[in-house]
């Protein structure tokens, strides 16, 4: 079933939004090389609790960080560790908020030091399919919209789409219906109406789009070991068009 959200809704989802927009901006000096990735994990858990919110991924199905930490050729999941951020590192950070009973979800992928112009190229694919998916999110259009548009700027510019893991509805829940796949046809899927709050998060990968899952039972990397992207914002149907909740200002403000 799912649960299209009221304007007072919405407002609230934002504000869990901002939140967790703000968590990114703070903890991305700490993302260079040399800091350990469970150093950032505690950064931004810390910051959440303190601004009166909860971190929605902790104790998710077991999930024990407050961030999914994700670099180089692991796609999403990835824990936070002893691991040292190297230089020319791309790091994906997915991070969850609840506040005022309602799911935020954004995911951004930095850039570590000097980091190699074919990674820089990935990541200005990964995040303009993100966008291109957003601008078919509108009353009368479909979620196969959002799907096709991400997937054919990212095989345009010759990479791959992960199929098996994708976005999906917010709300009260981390993962409500619908989901919203990264891949699909013009015209499929469920009609897009007023209310609907979505999270659309292309995950493109260099190479070939296999998957494997590691020992943890969370981290998953791209089989043949190229980089992967992945970035991810939360938005709403508001007067027929996308409203995006999250925002990446924060992080890109201070570059």
């Amino acid at each position: 079933m799912v649960f299209y959200k009221t304007d007072d809704e919405i407002e609230l989802i934002k504000q869990s939004c901002q939140l967790l927009s703000k968590t990114l901006g703070y903890i991305k000096p700490f993302i260079v090389p040399g800091t350990k990735t469970i150093a950032i994990d505690k950064k931004a858990e810390e910051f959440i609790l303190d601004n009166g919110a909860k971190p929605s991924f902790k104790g998710y199905r077991g999930f024990p960080y407050t961030l999914c930490i994700s670099v180089n050729d692991q796609i999403v999941h990835g824990f936070p560790s002893e691991y040292e951020i190297k230089d020319g590192d791309i790091v994906s950070v997915d991070c969850g908020v609840y506040m005022n009973g309602f799911h935020g979800d954004s995911a951004y992928t930095f850039e570590a030091g000097e980091v190699s112009p074919d990674k820089k190229a990935l990541l200005k694919v990964t995040k303009e399919s993100l966008y291109k998916g957003i601008a078919m999110a509108s009353e009368g259009n479909r979620i196969g919209d959002i799907s096709n548009a991400i997937q054919t700027h990212a095989e345009n510019n010759g990479y791959s789409l992960v199929r098996e893991l994708i976005g999906h509805g917010i709300g009260k829940q981390l993962h409500e219906e619908p989901e919203v796949p990264n891949f699909g046809k013009k015209g499929r899927g469920m009609m897009i109406r007023q209310g609907l709050v979505i999270a659309i998060e292309p995950m493109v990968n260099m190479g070939k789009k296999e998957i494997k899952q590691w020992k943890d039972g969370w981290t998953i990397s791209t089989r043949d070991a190229k980089p992967s992207a992945h970035f991810e914002h939360t938005i709403a149907i508001v007067n027929g068009k996308a409203q995006i909740l999250t925002t990446f200002d924060y992080i890109e403000s201070k570059k």
